[in-house]
């Protein structure tokens, strides 16, 4: 089957959903107006709150959300064919994805860009503020570990990688500075990415130097690296680090998937893979589960991701100049996301079948499968790395991508250079990812504690962010150097729909409040249900199957207490939420709609 046709759809369905039902829910369902100050405005400081560019924050908010998730839960996802991933991609964005993450930005900034477990506090009652905040910082710990698990496999060992990846910090804290300074826009994106493409460049001439080692790193090394990294970047402001960098890893990320469209209708390649394999009803390599439920945790972002809420309801209220700004920031930046899962999509299930679960499996795993790969020795011959049992979906997706362009016969004397490069941007991502996260649990914990001891609460006291930025990086840390891909990529999937599920119950509350017809709640309302519903069942499967199973390889304790904690927690604030709605509905505010109707 020929990738172009579904290419040329998927666009034109987001298009078309961006302009009718984008419109729809701003001006519809939120009333969506300029008649008040944006919390970036109203607390203007120069570190968090910062009135920024829309096309600057759309790139903040893009990069932010669209870390691991929208490169790696697809590819991850192929083990059941390409035709359940590319369903749930539209369905899950159009319906969820793109209106969770309008939504949740909304009720944050309705509420001077506080976190979601303030605004569920304030929304739904305290019982359930206080559950939403504990649930929290469960999931942005369990994100952390399964964003950053990406990672290990794609730079380990790997010193042009990791070189070219470190390097970006000092780029993007030149263009910072220089842009804080009153310098050129469009100046510094140039020259910030010719210099990200001259680290690449320059990658391969340190690979066997004594500079070289410092940057050939083990997996372990990497995952001590990685919290170190984002315990000092957390507490960096906004705009010397954080925001530079997302703004230049969007254009690497845009320009690298547009140019995957482009050469998708030039070279027309044919997706290899089938419909539906036959790991669909469980027991595949990757995803031990059935294809439902965990086509639907495997992807999320992309489709709907709670993690959204966190970017939603830490960095980017804070950053929005105008209240219009929320459908491009947040809706359309959605939609840009879910084309770029299923450019991923598409990569992966361009590859032989073989070579694809060569790459995604432990060599002791693929050697029970049944199958051969095809050009996998070839590839790793061109790229100059081997390939196999490099599990954790990012080096797939850079594999995939290389060998479509591989058809242009010119292309074969650059593929290790494009290959490092599309690891790079990945790895950017995640970074991006990391640092919005660890600063986003950073808030959570001040929040949370602060109740405990107020001055935690002050986001501008120091020794209580240098508190709270250690505690959070240690706990993900944790998780990350003690898990597998295949352990923690489901339980950052459980918790990630689970905060999904949070931010559309307080969107529909929001909704009951301030909309004119009861039934614009259903726009949250219907995908609320599917999660719970999905959630509810993979948590169960994977404790009984994995966590709590002895024989499995997946077995751990942690891991079922949490997956049974927040499972709770989830009951807690969705009873909570129902009483909520029960008021609102017998509110008499219906009464006065109905006659100024």
């Amino acid at each position: 089957m020929s990738a172009t046709p579904i290419v040329i759809a998927v666009i034109c369905i987001l298009l078309i959903v961006y302009r009718l039902y984008g419109t729809f829910m701003a001006v519809k369902v939120l009333k969506i107006k300029e008649d008040r100050e944006t919390p970036a405005h109203k607390f203007a400081d120069g570190k968090d709150y910062v009135p920024t560019n829309k096309w600057v924050s759309f790139g903040h908010h893009f990069a932010a959300i669209a870390a691991a998730g929208p490169l790696v839960g697809p590819v991850l996802a192929a083990q059941f064919g390409y035709l359940p991933g590319l369903l749930w991609l539209l369905i899950g964005a159009v319906i969820g994805g793109a209106v969770h993450d309008m939504v949740v930005l909304f009720a944050s900034m309705r509420q001077d860009g506080q976190s979601l477990s303030e605004v569920a506090k304030k929304e739904l009652g305290p019982v359930a503020g206080f559950c939403a905040g504990l649930a929290m910082l469960f999931i942005i710990t369990i994100t952390m570990a399964g964003l950053s698990m990406v990672v290990l496999h794609a730079l380990e060992h790997n010193p042009w990688g990791t070189f070219a990846v470190f390097s970006t910090i000092p780029i993007a804290m030149g263009v910072g500075i220089y842009l804080r300074k009153g310098g050129n826009l469009a100046l510094a994106s140039v020259v910030g990415f010719l210099l990200i493409l001259a680290a690449i460049g320059f990658g391969p001439q340190l690979t066997d130097t004594f500079i070289g080692t410092w940057f050939d790193l083990s997996s372990r090394q990497l995952a001590i690296a990685l919290p170190i990294y984002a315990f000092f970047a957390a507490a960096l402001p906004v705009w010397l680090l954080l925001a530079p960098r997302d703004y230049l890893s969007s254009f690497m990320k845009i320009g690298v998937f547009f140019a995957l469209i482009v050469g998708v209708f030039i070279i027309n390649p044919d997706i290899r893979f089938p419909a539906f394999t036959k790991f669909v009803n469980g027991g595949g390599p990757i995803i031990a589960g059935p294809v439902w439920p965990f086509i639907s945790i495997t992807i999320a972002c992309g489709a709907i991701s709670g993690f959204h809420a966190f970017v939603g309801s830490g960095t980017t209220p804070k950053m929005i100049n105008r209240w219009s700004d929320i459908k491009p920031v947040a809706f359309g930046a959605m939609l840009v996301e879910c084309l770029v899962a299923v450019m991923a999509l598409i990569a992966a299930t361009s590859l032989e079948v073989g070579d694809y679960f060569a790459i995604n499996s432990t060599p002791e795993v693929f050697a029970t499968l049944g199958m051969s790969t095809v050009y996998l020795d070839e590839l790793s011959r061109e790229i100059g790395l081997d390939l196999a049992g490099r599990t954790g979906g990012a080096v797939s997706l850079a594999v995939g991508m290389t060998f479509i362009f591989r058809a242009i016969p010119w292309f074969r004397e650059i593929a290790g250079f494009f290959f490092q490069f599309v690891i790079l941007f990945e790895a950017v991502f995640i970074l991006t990812a990391i640092d919005a996260g660890t600063r986003v649990a950073r808030y959570l914990i001040q929040d949370f504690f602060g109740e405990f001891y107020k001055p935690l609460k002050r986001v501008d006291w120091i020794p209580g962010a240098i508190f709270a930025s250690a505690l959070g990086t240690f706990f993900w840390g944790y998780l990350l150097f003690s898990g597998d891909i295949g352990s923690i990529w489901a339980l950052f999937g459980v918790s990630n729909q689970l905060m999904a599920s949070i931010g559309l119950i307080i969107g529909t509350t929001i909704i009951l409040k301030i909309a004119d017809k009861k039934v614009y709640a259903l726009t949250t309302f219907i995908p609320l249900v599917y999660l719970l519903v999905t959630v509810t069942f993979a948590d169960i499967w994977m404790v009984a199957n994995v966590y709590a199973n002895p024989a499995s390889a997946g077995f751990s304790i942690l891991n079922t207490i949490l997956s049974f904690t927040m499972g709770i927690l989830a009951i807690v604030i969705t009873i909570s939420a129902v009483r909520k709605w029960i008021e609102l509905l017998n509110s008499p505010r219906w009464e006065k709609v109905k006659k100024s109707a």
